[in-house]
C-alpha cells in the first residue's frame, strides 16, 4: 500500500501535480506563441483548478507513486503514458458533463499530454540518471576490482548493483558470445572471452571473479570455476536460476562456489501437473521428517500445497529444528509436528487414523555403515526392516493411496548390515503389494551431498582444524546428487509408481573421495601443501565400488531420463510372515544377524572384517 505520509511520496506527488499544472500552461502558451489574449488566459486558469485534480487522481489510481524514482525503468513509463493518455481523454468528458461553456483549443488538448508526458518521464530520467552517475564515478579507493562471467541477462543486473556497491567496482566481463565482445553492458566492456581470463586478471589486477550465468550446464559452470581457480582468482556466484525468477540480482545473494557447483548436475524436470494432483490438497505424510532427505521432502512437498503436512520423527531436537525452520519460512503451510518410533503400531494408528494421510514418504532409517556394522547390527533390522514393515502396514490398514520407500544404492549387492536391512525393507514393501489399495513405490539412490553423517560436512570440519583430511582408499568412489535434486526425484518417482516397483535415479558418472577431498580444500583457498590427505583403510562393511544395480537385475526405461525402473528378485511367497516372526523376535548378536541374513538376501556377501 502507498502511504501518502512519506516524505519522499509526498514530494512524489507534488511535483507530478506542478508538472500537470505547468504543461497546461506551457500548452497554452505555445498555442499562442507566447501571447496569450486576456480571455484564453481567464480560460486557462479557469479550467487549470479542474484538471490538476484529475490527472492528479488518474496519476494516484495507475500506481505512479509504487515506484522509487531511483530505479525508474520501463515499467514507470509505461505508466506514465497510460495515466497521462487516459487524463488526456477524461479532459473534454468532464467538461461536457460539467456544462462548462469554457472553449479550450484543440492544440491545446493535443499538446498537454505530450508536454506532460516529457516533463514526467524526463524529471525521473535525469533523477535516475544522477544517482547512477553519482555511484559510478565515486569509486571508492578501497573498493575490489572484479570480473564478470557471463553477458547475459544475470550479468547485466547483477553489474547495475555492483555499480551501487562500495565494495566492489566491475572493470569488465567475459563471455564466450563473440557477438557481444567489444561491446558495454551498463558502461561495462565485454573484454573477451572466458579463455581470456587469467590476460585480463593480470592485466586489471583482479583478485575477484563472479559467475553470473544461473542459466548454463553445470559443466559450463564447472569450467568457468576451472579456469578462475587456475588464474589464481577467488570465484563467488551468483544463486541457481530457480532463485532468480524473483527477480533483480542483488549483491546480497552473492555466495561462494560449493561443491554442488562442481558435482552439480543439469536441474531436474518436473511433472508439475501430475505432483499438483498427488499432494495438493491432501494430507501427506514424512517420516524421519528431521533428517536431511526427509527434511528436504517436506520443503519440496509444501511447494505443491498439501493441505497438511506430518512430520514424524523419532529425534526430539531434530523436529524442533525443522519445526524451527518451517515457521519462519512457511507460515501459512499446515503442519503436525508429531513424536513417534517406526516400530510403534499403536502410535502409527492414532496418527494415521486421526489424519488419513493419502501418501507417505518413509525416510526414517539407520544409514551409517561403519556404525550399524557392528554393536548396532540387530538395532540396523529393527529400524530399518521392522519399522519399515510396520508403517507399510499401517498404511495398507487406514488406506493410504500411495507410500514410497527411501531405499539405498548400497541395497544392491550388500556387503554391510545396513545395504542388507534396507534390501530386506525393499522386499517387504514388494511382498505387500496388492491388486488394489496401497500403492508401493521404492526409490533408490547413492549419497547425498552434505547430507546427515556424509564425508563433507566432516571434511569441512578436517579443513577448518588445519588438517588432516582423512580419506579410507585412493581409489574409493561413490555416486552423489545434490539433496533437493534426491528430493525432486523421489516426488518424480512416487508419482510415477503404479505399485511394486523399485526406481533407480540417474546418479551419473561415480566420484572418487580423494578427489571430493581435493575440491573441497581448493574452494577453501588452501593447497594441499596446507592440508594433507591421509588413507585410513576401508571401513568395516565399505565398499570400493558402489552399485545401483544387482547383477541379477535389469533395469526397464521411464518416461522420464533421470529414472529407470529396476527388475528385482520376486520374494518367496512365505517371506512376510517369516521376516516379520525373525524381526521382531528378542535382542540378537551381530554375528547371528548376519547370519541370518546370509538366508535371507543370498545376494548379501558379509565384509569379513567387519567379524
Amino acid at each position: 500500500m502507498i502511504r501518502p505520509t512519506n516524505p519522499r511520496t509526498l514530494l512524489a506527488i507534488l511535483h507530478d501535480l506542478v508538472a500537470s499544472a505547468l504543461a497546461w500552461v506551457l500548452a497554452y502558451l505555445l498555442r499562442f506563441n507566447l501571447e496569450l489574449p486576456p480571455h484564453f488566459l481567464a480560460e486557462m486558469w479557469n479550467t487549470l483548478i479542474w484538471v490538476v485534480p484529475l490527472q492528479g487522481l488518474m496519476f494516484w489510481r495507475f500506481g505512479l507513486y509504487l515506484g522509487i524514482w531511483r530505479y525508474a525503468s520501463l515499467n514507470d513509463f509505461r505508466r506514465i503514458l497510460l495515466a497521462v493518455s487516459i487524463s488526456a481523454a477524461a479532459i473534454p468528458l468532464l467538461f461536457w458533463m460539467l456544462r462548462n461553456q469554457a472553449v479550450i483549443p484543440r492544440s491545446v488538448l493535443l499538446l498537454d499530454p505530450l508536454l506532460l508526458i516529457l516533463i514526467m518521464g524526463g524529471d525521473r530520467l535525469f533523477y535516475r540518471m544522477w544517482k547512477e552517475w553519482q555511484f559510478s564515478d565515486r569509486v571508492d579507493l578501497l573498493s575490489e576490482p572484479v570480473l564478470i562471467l557471463g553477458a547475459g541477462d544475470a550479468a547485466v543486473s547483477l553489474s547495475r548493483e555492483l555499480l551501487r556497491s562500495k565494495a566492489w567496482h566491475p572493470v569488465g566481463m567475459l563471455d564466450d558470445d563473440g557477438n557481444k565482445v567489444g561491446r558495454a553492458l551498463n558502461g561495462i566492456r565485454v573484454l573477451g572471452t572466458l579463455e581470456s581470463l587469467s590476460v585480463w586478471a593480470e592485466r586489471a589486477d583482479v583478485r575477484q571473479a563472479i559467475i553470473a550465468m544461473p542459466s548454463a550446464s553445470h559443466q559450463q559452470r564447472k569450467r568457468a570455476i576451472d579456469l578462475c581457480q587456475e588464474a589464481g582468482v577467488k570465484v563467488l556466484t551468483v544463486p541457481s536460476f530457480d532463485d532468480l525468477l524473483s527477480g533483480r540480482v542483488s549483491v546480497s545473494q552473492l555466495r561462494e562456489v560449493e561443491l554442488d557447483d562442481l558435482l552439480g548436475r543439469d536441474p531436474v524436470q518436473l511433472d508439475d501437473a501430475g505432483l499438483h494432483q498427488l499432494l495438493t490438497d491432501k494430507v501427506v505424510m514424512v517420516t524421519g521428517a528431521g533428517g536431511s532427505i526427509g527434511s528436504e521432502l517436506c520443503r519440496q512437498i509444501a511447494r505443491f500445497g498439501p493441505s497438511t503436512l506430518l512430520l514424524y520423527d523419532q529425534g526430539e531436537f531434530a523436529l524442533y529444528t525443522i519445526e524451527q525452520e518451517l515457521r519462519v519460512s512457511l507460515p501459512g503451510l499446515r503442519c503436525e509436528y508429531l513424536i513417534g518410533d517406526v516400530r510403534d503400531s499403536a502410535r502409527l494408528d492414532e496418527v494415521m487414523s486421526r489424519w488419513q494421510p493419502a501418501v507417505i514418504f518413509h525416510a526414517a532409517a539407520y544409514k551409517h555403515v561403519p556404525l550399524m556394522e557392528q554393536h548396532n547390527a540387530w538395532q540396523a533390522i529393527q529400524n530399518n526392516v521392522l519399522g519399515t514393515w510396520r508403517v507399510a502396514q499401517a498404511a495398507q490398514r487406514h488406506g493410504v493411496d500411495k507410500f514410497v520407500l527411501i531405499s539405498t544404492d548400497k541395497a544392491v549387492n550388500p556387503t554391510n548390515v545396513m545395504g542388507a536391512s534396507k534390501r530386506l525393507a525393499e522386499m517387504a514393501c514388494q511382498s505387500l503389494q496388492q491388486a488394489t489399495g496401497t500403492c508401493f513405490v521404492i526409490v533408490r539412490f547413492g549419497n547425498v551431498l552434505g547430507s546427515n553423517g556424509s564425508v563433507i560436512p566432516k571434511f569441512r570440519e578436517q579443513i577448518a582444524k588445519g588438517g588432516p583430511v582423512t580419506v579410507t582408499h585412493p581409489e574409493i568412489t561413490r555416486f552423489f546428487m545434490s539433496i533437493p535434486e534426491a528430493a525432486q526425484l523421489v516426488l518424480q518417482a512416487g508419482l510415477m509408481g503404479q505399485g511394486g516397483e523399485i526406481f533407480v535415479l540417474d546418479m551419473g558418472e561415480p566420484v572418487r573421495i580423494v578427489d571430493l577431498a581435493k575440491e573441497l580444500i581448493r574452494l577453501s583457498g588452501l593447497s594441499e601443501d596446507e592440508i594433507k590427505i591421509e588413507f585410513s583403510g576401508l571401513r568395516p562393511g565399505e565398499k570400493l565400488y558402489e552399485e545401483l544395480l544387482a547383477d541379477n537385475e535389469h533395469t526397464l526405461p521411464t518416461p522420464h531420463a533421470k529414472l529407470r525402473i529396476a527388475q528385482a528378485r520376486a520374494a518367496e511367497p512365505d517371506f512376510p510372515q517369516a521376516l516379520l516372526g525373525w524381526a521382531a523376535a528378542p535382542q540378537q548378536s551381530d554375528a547371528a544377524v548376519k547370519q541370518a541374513l546370509v538366508r535371507w538376501v543370498p545376494e548379501y556377501a558379509p565384509d569379513e572384517r567387519s567379524h
